[in-house]
């Protein structure tokens, strides 16, 4: 078929004009989606590669050197592959692999999962100058993976569906904004409260009110902060990540926008009224065994080689329910169980509140809704600094028990975004909500929806490396 495009007839094969129809119309439908007009410029680029071909895409094809050709065609397909898959993993789906025990027995180390991203809805990055299928750090050379000179203001596309209570959801770590090279150091300020404590040994933040109490904390925040700065062969060079460059975290969501959460001898209350415990919810249990475990009945009970190395040292074993009965019923194994009354309240956030709360015995405390306002006083103000500091972008300053927002004396503030309250199933054993507080809606990355593969490090690949019963089993959310 002719067609005369800027006064230049081009002859353009029937089925090569039906390819761009239909990659037009895809691609207009995949804008209207993600309300992204910008992407418009595309479109000319796209016709010139199937008509006017002002633009020589396909030069290395008419080339006489046939090792540039085959050299040449490598790299196209490769190019190709890259822009697909960046595109699944920015708009689409991403594999995300359980690190860590704290959604124990729901899921396990070695889990890997199939995440939807347009379940919730993608987000536009907010860095979009990155190389493609990296968090945050390049591969083998290190360094990091993003250009930060360029960042896009939040933005969400429709999903299909809420997030509900019982949901199991990725995100990325709240309390990453600020992070280190050095990769043992997970929370940068939970450690800077630490180091500010050992740095000024003479001061306390007991028997004090809580405008007293914020300016000790804040000292111990700032020292800590200093010496860490200032010892970067130890702690590592101190780094300021985008939301979308922080670590990806996975949690079971147990409060949502609006609700009051309270956990009172670790049962969780909801506006009231305890809800429902996942089926395999674990506690640490204080456990004297006659002998060690056989290793048969420790596969069994799921009790890992890293919960064995624990009982070395604490004398405690993380059990569900039905584990626990188990050994309890095992006379000639067990002496005594009972189970963990966790009482420690240091790490608890807020990190600069004394609230006196525990793991067990937390809040109540109101989760910030969008639309929604919340009477500021100087006992609460340090619950709900971070998400309107950190997450909102304002600045917060307390004087004279008067509360000033962006310079302005407040007593009350309105939330931009929803909040979350995610919690890990291994109850004793899990860095969550409890410990860096609330997570803002920019920071959900997607639910996950089965699990994929699964490999138990405690195995080799000839006895039982991999958990063929999990595979493609389904991600359960409770209701």
């Amino acid at each position: 078929m002719n067609l005369r495009i800027f006064k230049r007839e081009v002859e353009v094969p029937k089925v090569d004009l039906i390819k761009l129809t239909l990659i037009i119309i895809l691609y207009s439908l995949f804008l209207v989606w993600v309300k992204s007009w910008m992407g418009i410029i595309v479109i000319p680029f796209i016709i010139d590669c199937y008509t006017t071909k002002f633009i020589p895409w396909n030069w290395w094809k008419k080339s006489k050197n046939k090792t540039l050709r085959t050299v040449m065609s490598w790299v196209d397909a490769i190019v190709f592959a890259l822009v697909a898959v960046y595109f699944v993993h920015l708009y689409l789906f991403q594999n995300y692999v359980i690190p860590t025990s704290s959604l124990e027995k729901s899921l396990l180390v070695g889990d890997y999962l199939f995440v939807s991203k347009y379940h919730y809805g993608p987000r536009k990055p907010q860095t979009p100058l990155s190389m493609p299928l990296t968090q945050h750090t390049m591969p083998v050379i290190g360094g990091k993976s993003y250009i930060d000179a360029i960042q896009w203001d939040y933005e969400r596309v429709a999903g299909l569906e809420e997030i509900e209570r019982g949901d199991i959801v990725v995100f990325n770590y709240p309390a990453g904004d600020v992070a280190t090279t050095n990769p043992e150091i997970i929370d940068f300020h939970t450690l800077c409260y630490e180091l500010g404590r050992q740095l000024n040994p003479e001061l306390t933040t007991d028997s004090v009110n809580a405008e007293e109490a914020r300016v000790v904390y804040q000292k111990y925040y700032n020292d800590g902060k200093h010496y860490m700065e200032k010892n970067p062969e130890m702690f590592g060079e101190v780094l300021y990540r985008p939301v979308d460059r922080r670590e990806n975290y996975v949690k079971r969501c147990v409060g949502l926008p609006g609700n009051t959460l309270e956990i009172k001898n670790k049962v969780i209350y909801i506006d009231g009224k305890a809800i429902e415990q996942p089926k395999n919810v674990q506690f640490n249990y204080n456990v004297t065994l006659s002998q060690r475990i056989p290793e048969q009945l420790r596969r069994n009970l799921g009790i890992s080689i890293d919960d064995l190395n624990m009982y070395q040292y604490t004398g405690q074993l993380p059990l569900t329910q039905e584990s626990y009965e188990k050994l309890k019923s095992n006379s000639r194994l067990v002496k005594e169980i009972s189970i963990v009354e966790n009482n420690y309240t240091q790490g608890i956030y807020p990190l600069n509140g004394n609230t006196g709360w525990t793991v067990d015995n937390y809040g109540p405390v109101w989760i910030p809704k969008r639309g929604e306002s919340i009477k500021l006083t100087p006992e609460n103000v340090a619950i709900y600094e971070r998400p309107i500091v950190a997450y909102e972008g304002n600045s917060l300053e307390v004087k004279d028990g008067k509360i000033f927002i962006n310079g302005k004396e407040c007593d009350s503030y309105t939330f931009k975004m929803d909040y979350y309250w995610m919690m890990g199933d291994n109850r004793h054993n899990s860095a969550d909500s409890r410990c860096w507080g609330f997570v803002p809606e920019d920071h959900i990355v997607g639910k996950p929806l089965f699990i994929w593969l699964s490999l138990d490090k405690d195995r080799n690949w000839f006895d039982g490396k991999v958990r063929w019963g999990r595979l493609f089993r389904c991600v359960e959310s409770y209701k």
